[in-house]
């Protein structure tokens, strides 16, 4: 039992204890987060800018840049996204679940291509890409910006783009040495495909009703 928990949690030793807390906390907060944005439920965003906070701290102080700036992305957009769905889609409702537009669609493989872009400038800025992690790093921020953009936009598809980035990160966070993150996008792919199949129910059942 000890070599299995040594396995997962050895790293952890070499870590300040304030950190391993901090770690915790944004876990716990970023699995309610994707549970209430499953539930589409408002709250989703107020704890997902708990989340992120910490978490921009923490990869900033461990040099991850890449996932940095993916939380800090998350912030700015859980504010936009706060707004948009408060805000009246008519007279009488909020603004629905819908499909991507094709003009939308566009917007994604911009955002896309553009966090391709600027993810690889940063990291080259800081000498930072010497290693195959870079490349996923830069390929997983690309796939969740354009997740968090459509999530904002309440678009269903955010969800396909989640259990992308979710699956390649589980691995990828494992490998970093931050078994409790990697535990969290373990919960978050399995939160992702239910957020999914919800998200499609209430869509079909709007356009049924419509």
């Amino acid at each position: 039992m000890s070599h299995i928990f040594d396995f997962f949690f050895s790293q952890y030793s070499n870590y300040q204890t304030l950190d391993v807390v901090l770690e915790i906390v944004a876990v716990i907060f970023g699995f309610l987060s994707v549970w209430f944005s499953r539930k589409n439920n408002i709250l989703v965003f107020p704890t997902g800018m708990v989340s992120t906070c910490i978490f921009v701290y923490l990869l900033l102080k461990w040099e991850l840049l890449g996932d940095m700036m993916i939380n800090a992305y998350y912030f700015i957009m859980s504010v936009y996204g706060w707004y948009f769905w408060t805000r009246k889609g008519d007279a009488n409702k909020e603004t629905p679940i819908s499909r991507t537009t094709l003009k939308e669609k566009k917007i994604s493989i911009a955002i896309f291509l553009a966090t391709i872009v600027f993810v690889f400038i940063v990291y080259k800025s800081f000498d930072k890409w010497n290693s195959w992690v870079a490349y996923v790093d830069t390929i997983t921020t690309a796939i969740f910006f354009v997740g968090m953009w459509l999530m904002a936009k309440r678009k269903i598809e955010n969800w396909i783009y989640w259990i992308i980035g979710d699956v390649i990160s589980i691995p990828l966070y494992f490998y970093k040495g931050f078994t409790f993150t990697s535990f969290q996008y373990l919960g978050f792919t399995i939160i992702a495909i239910l957020g999914y199949l919800a998200w499609k129910k209430s869509l079909n059942n709007n356009l049924a009703t419509a």
